[in-house]
């Protein structure tokens, strides 16, 4: 198994999305590991600092099916998963797909669309399936949702529930980027000139091998108990309600072997864990008080920061 091939790949993924988004290689590496891990992206921020292009210049770098969808108020659940019509030619119902049905989804501003809307997605994203009258349908492969949302203190929004939230492999915020990157942006071509120029760099072959490959990276039992340290540590501290739920424990898991696959490891460090973690549980614990989610990254960094971490012997 070559390792040094699968962090090259993971490397031509990053240098190509850099090249509309700058500054933001760690969010582009956290997106690849979701994406390996046949988890879903969250993405928050302010409007204007990139969400949108960021996932659509990810979405060309794989070269994978794609459809963006536009979240409003007035949206439908059938809007997204289709409907079935009365075909008059055939005197039969006929389903007529909804855009979920391709390989990478980008929900526009999900915080937009009412509940109803936003639960039509919870099938679809934890089953790989969607069920319209009855019927079940298989959704392509790979399936991949990456969401972009407005923090919730903005106008026209509703709150995404939390078992929707506990479905989201990661929650990522991007930021402002610093005064001279956004100065190089400000005098650059438009983003969109430049996506458009954007090719794939990875064959759906090489895709498929990278997901196959990195679930064999080898996790040591020390590095295992301290995933399960951080995570029993936030079903008993105090200050939140609700701690992490199993799912979440699994997600991780898989993170931290995507990480060390994409550093050229086939084995699990401390530092892996580290890495992921913030992004992989934040969304999923419940805290007394309304925190942001940079507030409650920050509190769980230093939640982690007490807990023993395991040493090589």
């Amino acid at each position: 198994m070559d390792y040094k091939r699968f962090k090259e790949n993971g490397e031509k993924v990053v240098e190509s999305c850099s090249k509309v988004i700058v500054g933001k290689e760690e969010a582009i590496k956290l997106i690849f590991v979701s994406f390996l891990c046949s988890g879903h992206v969250l993405l928050e921020d302010v409007p204007g600092t990139g969400k949108t292009m960021l996932l659509k210049a990810f979405a060309k770098t794989v070269g994978s099916g794609f459809k963006r969808i536009q979240f409003t108020p007035d949206l439908l659940p059938s809007d997204l998963t289709g409907i079935n019509y009365y075909n008059q030619k055939s005197g039969e119902f006929e389903f007529r797909k909804g855009p979920l049905f391709t390989n990478i989804v980008l929900a526009d501003e999900i915080n937009r669309a009412t509940p109803r809307t936003q639960s039509s997605l919870l099938e679809a994203m934890e089953e790989a399936q969607i069920t319209v009258d009855g019927t079940t349908y298989p959704m392509d492969e790979p399936f991949f949702v990456m969401a972009t949302q407005n923090p919730v203190e903005s106008y026209g929004t509703f709150p995404l529930p939390e078992a929707q939230l506990d479905r989201f492999f990661m929650k990522i915020s991007l930021g402002y980027m610093t005064r001279a990157q956004e100065m190089a942006v400000i005098s650059r071509p438009s983003s969109a000139d430049l996506l458009k120029m954007l090719t794939p760099v990875l064959t759906a072959e090489e895709i498929k091998e990278m997901k196959e490959q990195f679930i064999q990276v080898r996790v040591h039992q020390d590095v295992l108990g301290y995933m399960m340290d951080i995570i029993e540590k936030t079903r008993t501290e105090s200050r939140f309600v609700t701690g992490v739920s199993t799912r979440g424990a699994i997600a991780l898991y898989k993170a931290s072997q995507a990480k060390a696959a994409l550093e050229g490891r086939d084995y699990v460090i401390p530092e892996d864990v580290l890495a992921v973690a913030p992004y992989v549980l934040s969304h999923r614990i419940i805290s007394k008080g309304a925190e942001s989610f940079e507030d409650a990254k920050k509190y769980l960094n230093r939640m982690i920061e007490t807990i023993p971490v395991p040493m090589e012997n």
